[in-house]
């Protein structure tokens, strides 16, 4: 009896959902979080009787056949493409992408990252650096004696003296895009690795060819449901229930079997 088999693959498909849902749920308040999904494939086929086999010398076809399947497969952990709500924070170095993009940052090694996490803050020595206290690829310094900074909607930053009426530009902030955004590799700490699945990146200025728009003093907020993913986590919770009756059915025909005399 393959049954057992089977449905073994469909309790653990139904387990590797939950642990997608949970961690979405997890990261309920994360900022600019993207939520994953499970997707599964089936496995392949056991073809007993081929759809399309001649059964008489007269050329009967058989319609249909018999083609018995082995279970399910996990085929990926997909991202979900969603746009987080902005909230207005005030803080001036935070800032949400309103739209596509990833600010690109550079960590020790030298690598480059990317995230849609804009809670930015000051180094001790005036550089724009990311919660983690990695620097902004775009190598923004803000001047010790600055009194404010302004981000525009296009990534300008311009630093306010108090000996000064008018502001001074200090650099452009740009963004970050990909043709295939799924095929990034998360990093944690809201970061994501470029891949060959991602296609190289393209950094664009903010408004231009399909990218977002800045907006200084907020952070975009997580992209997870938390209505979906109970209903879908009650979902794979019945699904488990259900594989692991099949089990249970499949145990007592095989314990019948034995009892024969």
């Amino acid at each position: 009896m393959k049954s057992l088999q089977i449905a073994a693959t469909g309790m653990a498909a139904q387990q590797m959902r939950v642990e997608v849902i949970s961690n979405n749920i997890a990261n309920m308040s994360t900022a600019a979080y993207r939520p994953r999904t499970a997707e599964f494939s089936d496995l392949m086929y056991q073809q007993f009787l081929t759809p399309g086999t001649i059964t008489s010398q007269v050329g009967t076809i058989v319609p249909a056949g018999i083609q018995l399947g082995t279970g399910v497969r996990p085929s990926s952990v997909s991202m979900e493409i969603t746009q987080g709500a902005l909230r207005q924070t005030g803080a001036e170095l935070d800032i949400a992408i309103d739209g596509a993009g990833f600010l690109e940052v550079t960590l020790p090694s030298g690598e480059s990252a990317y995230t849609r996490d804009g809670k930015l803050n000051r180094s001790p020595e005036g550089e724009i650096v990311t919660a983690e206290g990695f620097a902004l690829a775009d190598s923004i310094v803000i001047p010790e004696d600055a009194r404010r900074i302004s981000i525009s909607r296009d990534g300008e930053v311009v630093a306010y003296f108090d000996s000064e009426t008018e502001g001074q530009p200090i650099g452009t902030i740009s963004l970050v895009q990909f043709i295939n955004e799924k095929g990034l590799e998360a990093m944690g700490s809201n970061m994501f690795r470029e891949t060959e699945a991602s296609g190289s990146p393209n950094r664009l200025v903010p408004g231009t060819d399909g990218v977002g728009l800045l907006y200084q003093g907020y952070l975009e907020e997580s992209g997870v449901d938390v209505v979906q993913e109970i209903s879908e986590l009650i979902e794979a919770q019945r699904g488990y229930e259900l594989n692991s009756k099949v089990i249970t059915a499949s145990d007592e025909m095989l314990a019948a079997t034995t009892r024969l005399r």
